[in-house]
């Protein structure tokens, strides 16, 4: 049995850059960190004694004899793609809820390739589970989706991610003084607003016609390079929320549906209870709102968004990780011999209500009720 756990991100500035539709031209950056909540799947190879070959539990309980009967679109082509033949369960559960923009889908993805290539006897390496992450989401999938939640997942840490345009990712860690990303760190806020959405959705409005947004998007690039000069330097961290402020005002311009009136209402709310600037994490719509807060407004800022869940989080360092690794009894060779044989159908025994008990009894036969009498 191998289980997985993989960290979830926050992304800060270039968002939308991140889309090969744009980096393939013109080049792309974000800031990003991933955080201490994180998608755990466990995996195992499925023992061949029931009459279906793969379980899959995430909201869905599903049973399945065959692999294209799966539902889950990344189970199915994650099992595909690997060439896995064998009886598989996975079993998922999350730190965060699905849909909310911090890539649970892809550290979904990132998890579960991790997991079935331990399940294998294979261990890979980060930049190997990044790619191919990307690939199972952009080309297998066709997802309409970035590239730096995979690589945040895959890699951990607080990173500035270069997109060249050939196709090249560059991931360099953003190395701060302890008390300078302590302070960064403790001034950030996240609510979660309870609205979930469909990030390929929200972000169809503008990466279909990147060069539509090229000012929007250049501009949201160049704030990646800013705000690490702030980071470097001793200026005020307030600066980065000012940055985040600016960078969510100009995100909104992309296109609709990246915020609402709602998002609005929680940010005006949050802004004049002593925010200095936030966003809303991932391609926006709803999800999570995240806010720099100093932390002398911090109570203030929670009273005014009272119906709003407050998340407190850290900033990680580790990646994706296999945390626990068990042997099991090897079932491949009876696994084979079954698939030569005619296996019946399993069925349940239908067994009679007594028809002299129920007569003296009065009651009415019900065949689905059994009793033990001891």
């Amino acid at each position: 049995m191998i289980i997985s756990r993989t960290p979830f991100r926050v992304s800060f500035f270039g968002g939308g850059t991140d889309y090969p539709a744009w980096y393939r031209e013109h080049g792309g950056a974000v800031v990003a960190t991933t955080i201490d909540k994180y998608c755990y799947l466990q995996c195992r190879y499925l023992p061949p004694f029931f009459d279906y070959k793969y379980r899959v539990v995430w909201s869905q309980l599903e049973n399945r004899k065959e692999l294209g009967d799966i539902e889950h679109p990344v189970v199915r082509s994650v099992l595909e793609h690997l060439g896995i033949e064998r009886g598989v369960e996975v079993h998922h559960v999350g730190d965060l809820p699905a849909r909310s923009g911090m890539g649970s889908s892809s550290t979904f993805t990132v998890g579960l390739l991790h997991a079935l290539y331990a399940l294998q006897g294979r261990m890979i390496g980060r930049e190997q589970l990044m790619e191919e992450s990307i690939h199972v989401e952009q080309n297998l999938l066709q997802e309409l989706v970035g590239s730096q939640d995979q690589v945040s997942a895959a890699m951990g840490g607080f990173n500035k991610i270069t997109f060249c345009r050939n196709g090249d990712i560059r991931v360099n860690p953003i190395v701060l003084p302890s008390d300078r990303i302590d302070e960064l760190d403790g001034s950030l806020m996240l609510f979660y607003t309870g609205i979930v959405r469909t990030a390929s959705r929200i972000a169809a409005n503008y990466v279909t016609d990147v060069h539509a947004k090229k000012r929007q998007l250049r501009i949201l690039k160049e704030l990646v390079d800013e705000s690490v000069d702030l980071l470097s330097s001793t200026a005020s961290l307030e600066g980065f929320g000012e940055l985040l402020d600016e960078a969510w005002r100009m995100k909104r311009s992309l296109g609709p549906g990246i915020s609402t009136p709602e998002v609005d209402d929680y940010y005006s709310r949050a802004r004049e209870a002593g925010a200095v600037g936030g966003k809303i994490t991932g391609a926006g719509g709803g999800g999570f709102l995240l806010l720099y807060v100093p932390k002398a407004k911090q109570a203030a800022v929670a009273a005014a968004l009272p119906e709003l869940v407050h998340v407190p989080f850290r900033f990680e360092s580790a990646g994706s990780q296999i945390i626990f690794y068990d042997r099991e009894e090897d079932f491949a060779a009876v696994e084979a011999e079954r698939e030569t044989r005619p296996i019946r159908d399993f069925r349940e025994l239908e067994i009679p209500y007594p028809e002299s008990t129920a007569a003296a009894s009065g009651a009415v036969a019900d065949p689905k009720v059994e009793c033990d009498h001891g």
